[in-house]
Formats: C-alpha cells, structure tokens, sequence
C-alpha cells in the first residue's frame, strides 16, 4: 500500500494572503476542542518534535477516538490515501501563524508579528510556500 505524507523539509508555510489578522491569536477554547485547538497545543508545546504527518494523524486520531493499540494500523490506511498538509490549517489561514520546517521535517510555529518569522521569510536557504487562501480571488 503505497503510503503518501504532508512533510516538508526546510520549509516555511506563510500566513495566507487573505489571513484576517496582523498578529497571531491563539484560537480560542470551545466546548469540543477544534482543529485549530489540537495543532496549536501539539506544535507550541512541543516546538521540533514532530512532523507534519504526526501532528496531521494525532489530531485525526483525538477527534475519532482511535485507541493507541489501533494506532499504527489506522495511521498506515489514513495515509494510504492523500492527506491536506499544514498549508491548509487554520492557524495559518485564519489565526496568523507562520509553519516552519526544519532540516528533519519537524515543525514549529511562528506568530506573524515576531521577528523569528520575519527572519525565517527572509532566509534565503529555506523554501517558502504559503497557507491556502480561505477564498477563491
């Protein structure tokens, strides 16, 4: 079964170009943790940890209850198929953080407003690609 991924290697996911704020916002708390909530815990707290592919699959495994013992065997068969990578999220979409990913394609996140994104954009050794747009122009 061939197997597909959202990793990116020394690369920085702009804000979107349509992205409604100027500074970055934590999304904020709801009743059921959104999408948003999970990829900004996963990545803040634990900045170069992870890929793209394990943030990407640990969300989808919280909000479908899949079991640790499951695990492996559901995360060969989600990536069977293509998956959105990080380019889609919200937090680059709507909420104002930039994605980078380092030379292992492990991700951490950067607020618009910081000088770390400003230098990372800025970097000539790192590609840039940015966040989908939320509409169509």
């Amino acid at each position: 079964m061939k197997q597909h991924t959202t990793n990116y290697i020394n690369t920085f996911i702009e804000v979107a170009e349509d992205c409604p704020v100027s500074q970055a916002q934590i999304p904020p708390e709801k009743k059921e943790k959104t999408l948003a909530n999970l990829q900004y815990e996963k990545i803040s707290n634990n900045p170069y940890q992870y890929t793209s592919d394990d943030i990407i699959f640990e969300c989808y495994a919280f909000k479908n209850d899949i079991s640790e013992h499951e695990k492996q065997e559901e995360r060969n068969r989600f990536f069977s198929k293509g998956q959105a990578c990080l380019r889609s999220s919200p937090l680059a979409k709507r909420y104002g953080f930039g994605f980078h990913h380092n030379k292992e394609g492990k991700v951490a996140l950067y607020p618009i407003e910081s000088k770390e994104y400003q230098k990372l954009l800025n970097d000539p050794g790192i590609t840039k690609t940015k966040a989908m747009r939320s509409k169509r122009k």
